[in-house]
């Protein structure tokens, strides 16, 4: 008979809520939709869950976070199960095995054995069935060979297309020299850089390159990684599938930070050693360094960070007015009356900042506009087209208000501690750091920065950003710091 609190059910709901939180609406709708509150009685929590499968990926992933969130909302809980939904319950009936699953002092009944059993029949079944409705088989090899088709490559992303400048020139020639193959000097090569500064037209350029040579490539996006290993456990061929992984060449992996789950994370730890040690090559792409990927394993982020590491930072006014010359010109050649005055390109590339997908989205408008409109394109035309793109690649106003109040809650202390006359040194890095932030993010004078901190003297302002900027030239961890608040900040 089941038994469930109403007060549980509630608790359920807050605990998944915080699950939603914590891991992406993505990842707890793959792993955590289905799972259902089915007792809270005496300190143990019972789940259900449609599958087998499903059970043990949570057990081996997920069971410390759902034991923390539970004990958050209640201290008793000390348990947490998971069953399969249609599993016939226990009994007490004593078996000679004990199972890991049970509270000491009990043991599973032999139903549930059965249970288990066809269980794992019945997804066997389904997975044969599958694989052979689609022609390939009902083998491991083939259902690993079908989970290593890779994501497609965009024919436009090649090394012919990539536009060159001082912001990404150091991430081109590594890139390059994978490419080209041959000894391996640096591996893995991590690339790091914020949405559409060209990391994926890189990764693209070399699968491509590579392939174009006669090697073995194999790139996927993190998630497609995740979600291809998890078919491969479900069909029954995740040795199979670990194998052929490490047959390839190069394997490139974009969107690194989307990588999750304890048991994806090993297994793709043990692949990069396996294709590191075997002088094979590896480029991972991500939003940001390794150090700042806080969702991953301490091993994968520590091999990560032993190659290559290099960033992709803003374009600068040279290189934005080369990509949209370039872009021009591939307009050219589907649009040949297409024309754009040199005045509008400077405009264009002077205002719209932020990235080369912003550039290329800022031309595709004039491009419509043109064809649409048969108007030729001028600076008006291209101010009231562009004056979204303008106004949200115009940098936010940062306010002394904002700087104590992050740098407050980063530090855990309070804003009348920062505008205190205390001198714990608790009270005074922090202190320093926001005169600092304030300094370089805000336009506001010397004088003006030391009556916003408690009325202080501007030396006392001006000792203190040069103290921090001092300690961030020999200290790369302050120096990380000091970045990951600006970019808290400029959010």
């Amino acid at each position: 008979m089941q038994v469930q609190e109403a007060g549980g059910s509630e608790q359920w709901k807050r605990v998944k809520k915080q699950l939603r939180a914590e891991l992406g609406d993505d990842v707890f709708t793959s792993w955590f939709a289905r799972v259902d509150l089915e007792e809270h009685q005496d300190g143990t929590v019972r789940l259900s869950v449609p599958t087998r499968f499903l059970k043990q990926w949570i057990q081996n992933n997920y069971n410390d976070q759902l034991m923390g969130l539970w004990q958050r909302e209640c201290d008793n809980v000390h348990r947490i199960e998971l069953t399969v939904r249609g599993a016939i319950r226990p009994r007490q009936t004593p078996v000679a095995q004990p199972s890991l699953a049970t509270p000491a002092g009990m043991k599973p009944a032999t139903a549930d054995a059965r249970v288990d059993v066809l269980s794992d029949a019945s997804q066997v079944t389904r997975a044969q069935a599958a694989t052979a409705a689609l022609g390939r088989g009902d083998t491991g090899a083939d259902s690993a060979r079908d989970v290593l088709q890779g994501a497609a490559l965009d024919p436009k992303y090649t090394f012919d297309t990539f536009v060159e400048g001082e912001s990404n020139n150091l991430a081109l020639a590594a890139a390059r020299q994978v490419a080209a193959g041959g000894s391996v000097t640096f591996n893995p090569l991590y690339l790091h850089a914020s949405v559409g500064l060209g990391k994926t037209h890189l990764m693209q350029a070399v699968a491509a390159k590579a392939r174009a040579n006669g090697h073995k490539v194999l790139y996927l996006t993190a998630e497609h990684f995740m979600y291809k290993f998890v078919a491969a456990l479900k069909s029954q061929s995740a040795l199979a599938f670990k194998d052929t992984l490490r047959t390839i060449d190069l394997l490139l992996i974009d969107d690194m930070q989307f990588l999750h789950g304890k048991q994806v994370q090993q297994e793709f730890c043990h692949t990069l050693n396996a294709l590191i040690d075997g002088a094979r090559q590896v480029i991972v792409a991500a939003d940001r360094a390794p150090s700042e990927l806080d969702t991953l394993d301490d091993r994968v982020r520590s091999r990560l960070s032993g190659g290559l590491v290099v960033g992709i930072q803003e374009p600068d006014f040279a290189l934005r007015r080369n990509i949209l010359t370039s872009r021009v010109e591939t307009a050219q050649r589907s649009y040949p009356q297409f024309d754009v005055p040199e005045g509008v390109l400077d405009y264009v590339a002077r205002h719209v900042a932020s990235s080369g997908r912003d550039l290329e989205g800022a031309l595709n408008r004039l491009i419509a506009h043109n064809q649409l409109t048969n108007q030729p394109i001028t600076q008006e035309m291209a101010e009231l087209t562009l004056r979204d793109l303008v106004r949200s690649s115009e940098p936010r106003r940062v306010k002394i208000e904002d700087i104590q109040r992050v740098v407050s809650k980063h530090y855990n202390v309070t804003k009348a501690d920062l505008l205190s006359a205390r001198r714990t040194r608790t009270i005074v890095r922090p202190r320093q750091i926001a005169m600092y932030l304030a300094k370089v993010m805000t336009p506001r004078s010397l004088p003006e920065i030391g009556r916003r901190f408690g009325n202080r003297d501007h030396t006392t302002v001006l000792h203190a950003v040069r103290k921090i900027e001092e300690m961030a030239r020999g200290d790369y961890a302050l120096a990380q710091e000091l970045e990951l608040l600006k970019r808290m900040l400029d959010a």
